[in-house]
């Protein structure tokens, strides 16, 4: 009896201290991030609301100046702007949602994309990946700056873009889909699934800071070269000349 409730005891302290842990650090700026995502998509989503019923009620009203519509043209009307408005904001949700991306969405929204899969999917994940997800998650906003600079062809980037659209969404998706009274079973090399997902996680995050360091290091080298012209072709001797 002691024992249970000490263990109890322990698993409600656990629970606390993680509240608190999520009120900082990485996990806070994640959820700052998605709620301005969340916001710009529901302005987007507003905007073309306002659009279509505007496009609808210009409609209605040059119809009604040729040919009385009458009142229940009039419901039509209405009943149609509501629709058109209803599936614009529901498709503005699922474009923020949606893991998957399309070929030609440019890299900043990419990481986008990725950083909000990250953070709807975190709380389904047991705390040790939850951990590992936060690292990951804390190097996105930096990421997202370089990419953002680099053309979506560039090596690098489709390095980056098949690692936050394909194999770490994979990782995650797949992990999901094993029953949880199997994830503590081991593999033929000794690793369980709860292992196996953090092994994961902890690659493709040192793959994206790899990455980030790569393309860092060209623009430090853009940066030299462009200083050493300027010095050579403006520097102190020239101008005295």
């Amino acid at each position: 009896m002691t024992t249970e409730k000490a263990d109890l005891a322990i698993a409600r302290a656990d629970r606390v201290m993680r509240q608190l842990d999520e009120r900082d650090g990485a996990v806070r700026s994640a959820a700052r991030r998605e709620r301005q995502r969340l916001n710009a998509g529901l302005g987007r989503a507003l905007g073309r609301a306002g659009i279509a019923i505007l496009l609808i009620s210009m409609v209605t009203i040059l119809i009604g100046l040729l040919q009385p519509i009458g009142m229940f043209g009039f419901l039509a009307a209405v009943g149609l702007a509501i629709g058109a408005a209803v599936l614009m904001l529901a498709s503005g949700r699922r474009e923020i949602a949606a893991p998957n991306v399309s070929a030609d969405l440019p890299n900043g929204q990419m990481v986008q994309r990725f950083d909000s899969y990250l953070f709807r999917s975190r709380r389904l994940l047991p705390a040790s990946a939850q951990a590992e997800l936060d690292r990951l998650s804390a190097q996105l906003p930096a990421l997202r700056q370089t990419l953002e600079r680099v053309p979506d062809i560039d090596p690098s980037a489709q390095d980056a873009r098949r690692l936050m659209s394909t194999h770490l969404p994979g990782l995650i998706d797949r992990y999901l889909h094993v029953p949880h009274n199997y994830r503590g079973e081991r593999d033929g090399e000794g690793v369980s699934v709860d292992e196996r997902l953090i092994e994961g996680l902890a690659a493709g995050r040192q793959a994206l800071t790899e990455i980030s360091e790569q393309l860092a290091k060209a623009d430090m080298a853009a940066f030299e070269t462009q200083g050493r012209f300027i010095k050579t072709r403006y520097g102190e001797e020239r101008i005295d000349q």
